[in-house]
């Protein structure tokens, strides 16, 4: 693990996020898009030393709908910055970390993502997310 790329967030509705993390907090927002592939709409906020990002989902599929649905607004996952994402899944598999995927995932700002089981990481959801050359 390089360092940690970002902390996500999962919100109910960005733009009301927003205004509270720009206008109240004074931080910079760094872009918005979204990620089909994570049903999810995004928002990277630059907080200093690490990104904060926002996520609301753009429906009632997905794992961050899911989330809120179960736990409601809330730190969804911490990043971890990983370089050759598929050598560092095979790694964490021999030692017998459980991965919610075989393959990495497109992520935001395309990144390659993959996430850890939260049972065996002490229940936090980490992922694992490679920017290669982005």
């Amino acid at each position: 693990m390089k360092k940690i790329d970002h902390i996500g967030i999962a919100v109910k509705n960005i733009d009301s996020a927003l205004a509270y993390y720009i206008n109240t907090l004074g931080l910079k927002l760094l872009g918005i898009e979204e990620v089909k592939s994570q049903h999810v709409k995004v928002a990277f906020i630059d907080a200093g030393n690490i990104k904060i990002e926002l996520l609301e989902p753009l429906g009632s599929e997905g794992a961050v709908a899911k989330y809120i649905e179960k736990r409601g607004e809330g730190i969804h996952h911490v990043a971890f910055g990983v370089s050759n994402i598929r050598n560092r899944m095979e790694e964490l598999k021999k030692n017998g970390v459980q991965l919610l995927q075989e393959e990495p995932k497109l992520g935001a700002g395309g990144a390659e993502v993959a996430f850890l089981h939260p049972k065996s990481s002490f229940g936090v959801l980490y992922e694992l997310c490679d920017k290669g050359d982005v």
